[in-house]
């Protein structure tokens, strides 16, 4: 599916009717480097997108974020909501030989990654028991009804690791680490760093016939021209979502045998904001944090910096996720709205520190067309440069006023929205959690109600309502929901197949040369 014209037209992946092929070796980016290939200890962006090729968890999801099966073949829930029974394929090993059982799913989310995974923990403290009925039945029973749970089993949130290995060990040190052991269809093989990583077919992977591939290398090159140029090239077959930057979009996607797809990120559902300092300052008005939003030209970003790749968000929840409502306040482009708000308040001209996402050059330029519309509403901003490690740290610090970011959602607010905004998640250290320091009460226990809340009806009315109030707080500014074209040979099939993209596609992927 070739793209063409003045902005980019991204569709649904071509799932090829014809027989797979078996054989040859997929070359794929991967950036930045991963700091690991621990799944369990590990979860940033890049090492779910290698290292989910190697572990898997009990369920994947389609593009519609609809439960299917992986590790387990089947499950029930429970009529109250408060059971979940899974029933595991049989006959699946660890790349070392040992079998896969039920004990391995009770170690590796009772034990194993309550410690090693924050995110998965929070979920986890619905549970009150996880037990094995069998080698392969587990179930999970909740102390209440947790409507987002049936969302936890995705790879890179619960990944199943090998209790052999790890248990009774300091797993964070354990020399297996270096050398990750999971079900997936491929085995990791070696790792040169700063080099590539490579990934080997799995000969007795589970699911019938795959892999197909014989080996995959994924590609570390640190500079995004150089990405580019990797793929006009024939270096790499894949450029997964964000290895070029946008303006080379086009370009790249008008190559012969070259396909493009905004699918895979379904799940994650990356949404784009500014963070706003709330605690001092202008910035703690809320009528100044409104005229932001009517001060900034989301579409113009959208359309040029982004090159149509992605939609103006209403708010908190992207509109691919869960429980998403445009039943709020809006906030369209209007200069002279933001200015009587900002005379309405007495806004003194305070310089207002702003910090870009050191990302790259799409980002740098984000950064100075915001500034820009904020200099036309009147707003004095002072740009601030850093590199990654120094955003990550003034960020954590709460040392700025306005920051550039995009976070995750994972398929519910209850597993990746409300961590922004509900006050008991306000913490030094993180650039992850709720970082603006929004404080509301009610916000507090909407979210709280709507994480337990059954069944789903129930649910989606405690989120209009919390949305509605969010918009109209705007603790953050919020940009895009962004997409992330993926970038691939038309001769590489079936690449994306799941809500998760190139993160599991790799198992059906093959060559038709």
């Amino acid at each position: 599916m070739a793209a063409s014209g003045a902005i980019l037209a991204i569709g649904v992946p071509e799932v090829s009717a014809a027989t797979p092929k078996r054989g040859g070796t997929l070359n794929v980016v991967i950036q930045p480097e991963p700091p690991g290939l621990m799944l369990g200890i590990t979860q940033n962006g890049p090492t779910q997108m290698v290292a989910g090729n190697i572990y898997e968890s009990l369920l994947k999801y389609d593009f519609n974020l609809k439960p299917v099966p992986s590790l387990a073949k089947s499950w029930e829930i429970s009529d109250d909501g408060k059971v979940y029974t899974f029933h595991l394929k049989q006959g699946v090993t660890w790349h070392d030989g040992k079998p896969f059982t039920a004990a391995d799913v009770v170690f590796s989310a009772d034990v194993f990654l309550r410690q090693t995974n924050a995110r998965l923990r929070v979920s986890l403290e619905h549970v009150d028991k996880i037990e094995a009925l069998d080698d392969h039945t587990v179930r999970f029973s909740l102390k209440e009804p947790f409507g987002p749970f049936i969302g936890v089993f995705e790879g890179g949130t619960m990944p199943m690791v090998p209790k052999h290995i790890y248990e009774g060990t300091d797993f964070k040190t354990n020399p297996m680490n270096a050398t990750p052991i999971g079900t997936g269809p491929f085995k990791f093989d070696k790792w040169e760093k700063g080099s590539y990583i490579h990934l080997v077919r799995n000969e007795h992977y589970h699911v019938p016939g795959q892999p197909y591939l014989d080996e995959v290398y994924w590609q570390v090159i640190p500079d995004a021209a150089s990405r580019a140029v990797a793929y006009e090239t024939g270096k790499v077959d894949v450029l997964p979502g964000g290895s070029v930057e946008n303006f080379d979009v086009k370009r790249l996607t008008a190559l012969k045998n070259t396909s493009v797809t905004g699918k895979g990120w379904e799940f994650f559902a990356p949404l784009a904001w500014m963070w706003i300092n709330n605690r001092e300052g202008p910035l703690s008005d809320k009528r100044f944090r409104q005229a932001i939003m009517y001060a900034i030209d989301r579409n113009f970003a959208k359309d040029v910096i982004w090159n149509g790749l992605g939609k103006v968000p209403t708010g908190p929840v992207s509109s691919k996720t869960r429980f998403y409502s445009d039943d709020v306040e809006k906030y369209p482009y209007d200069t002279a709205k933001a200015k009587a708000l900002l005379k309405e308040i007495g806004y003194d001209g305070k310089p207002i520190r702003l910090l870009p996402l050191p990302y790259g050059e799409t980002w740098q330029r984000w950064g100075e067309a915001v500034k820009q519309n904020l200099n036309d509403a009147g707003i004095n901003v002072e740009m601030v440069a850093t590199d990654v490690a120094g955003w990550n740290q003034k960020i954590s610090d709460w040392d700025y006023d306005l920051a550039f970011t995009y976070l995750y959602q994972y398929g519910d607010p209850a597993l990746g929205v409300a961590r922004t905004y509900v006050s008991t998640n306000i913490a030094k250290g993180s650039p992850w959690n709720n970082v603006e320091g929004y404080k509301n009460p009610k916000v507090d226990e909407l979210f709280d109600k709507a994480a337990v809340a059954f069944p789903d009806a129930e649910r989606q009315k405690l989120y209009d309502e919390v949305q509605k109030i969010i918009v109209e707080d705007v603790p953050v500014a919020w940009l895009l929901e962004i997409e992330f074209p993926t970038i691939y040979r038309s001769d590489v099939k079936n690449l994306v197949t799941t809500a998760i993209g190139v993160n599991d596609g790799l198992g059906g992927a093959w060559l038709d040369r």
